[in-house]
């Protein structure tokens, strides 16, 4: 008897993981459904393709179905048992029948209502189980506002997606979800929503629904992880003399305190300010020095009494 290799069929490496057998399994199973693909010799492809699947998807199967590939039948000798096994029927190790007990075991008939294949609908496959399709993961990206992000949020979303009818046929679906969205969500952060992803077949699982965060940008601030930044305008004699003044922050305006000779590009550190978390973000103030206008000749003969009363060179540090 041939032993087909079920890692070829799936089109995995023989140490593949759970996760790849099943991502390549629900992709060929989709590519060769009867429903979806009419194409000659699909059918077949499909049936071969959940074969193989039942085999590796459960760890004791594929753990014999390994050593059977390892010790069984090479041009022409006898099996040879795996370590730990007795010797065959009649001392000379496995032979074609005990090939056949093994896959006669894997694919015998389950009872109805026992596991992903036991209900009506799906696809008969060898020795009478019925083929399951888990339905798809579904991935997509959401714009979040700063201010959704801090205080959390409530999201109306129109999903596109299908189903499947009695007869397994596929059907377009639109569903409208509404989504919370957690406080203190940070860019890249994904969203699972089990169950809501793609329709499953013959009595599998959906498939969920991943919302990957994309943070929206502010027009005051700029954000890392979360810690926010703010850059403030302050006037020349708030640096110089010190200030208290106001400034935004995602939770409603706070007091800050400006020591006398503040420089522009310095940094105030707010703490706790940022986005909410386990610990929470902070936010940064960034002074940033502005000019007045000179408005006539009293604002210029202030300025030309600064330049005569005091000795400062800005650009003493650079040595020109």
């Amino acid at each position: 008897m041939q032993l087909k290799d079920y890692y070829k069929i799936i089109g995995v490496a023989e140490d593949a993981t759970a996760d790849d057998i099943k991502k390549a399994y629900r992709k060929l199973a989709r590519e060769h459904h009867p429903d979806l693909n009419k194409g000659d010799g699909s059918a077949d492809r499909f049936k071969e393709v959940g074969e193989a699947y039942e085999v590796l998807k459960d760890p004791a199967k594929r753990k014999e179905y390994d050593e059977i590939r390892k010790y069984g039948r090479r041009q022409g000798e006898a099996f040879r048992p795996p370590p730990g096994q007795g010797a065959g029927p009649a001392g000379g190790g496995f032979d074609e029948a005990d090939l056949e007990d093994f896959l006669q075991s894997i694919f015998r008939q389950r009872p109805a209502g026992n596991g992903a294949g036991g209900r009506a609908g799906g696809r008969a496959g060898p020795g009478g189980a019925r083929f399951a399709i888990p339905g798809e993961d579904i991935h997509y990206r959401i714009g979040v506002t700063l201010e959704e992000s801090y205080k959390g949020a409530t999201r109306s979303l129109a999903l596109q997606t299908h189903r499947f009818d009695e007869a397994g046929h596929v059907l377009p679906d639109t569903r409208t979800l509404n989504v919370r969205i957690p406080k203190g969500v940070v860019e890249g952060q994904r969203i699972r929503l089990k169950g809501q992803g793609g329709a499953g077949f013959g009595g599998a699982p959906n498939g969920d629904l991943y919302l990957e965060v994309e943070l929206l940008p502010h027009p005051r601030f700029t954000v890392d992880g979360r810690d926010v930044s703010l850059a403030l305008p302050v006037a020349p004699w708030e640096a110089g003399l010190g200030a208290t003044v106001k400034v935004p922050t995602l939770g409603g305006p706070v007091s800050l305190a400006i020591k006398p000779g503040a420089q522009s590009g310095q940094r105030l550190r707010l703490a706790g300010r940022g986005l909410p978390g386990k610990p929470p973000g902070d936010q940064y103030v960034v002074l940033k020095i502005v000019m007045p206008k000179v408005a006539g000749d009293a604002d210029r003969a202030l300025l030309e009494q600064m330049q005569e009363q005091m000795s400062f060179d800005p650009r003493a540090t650079l040595g020109v």
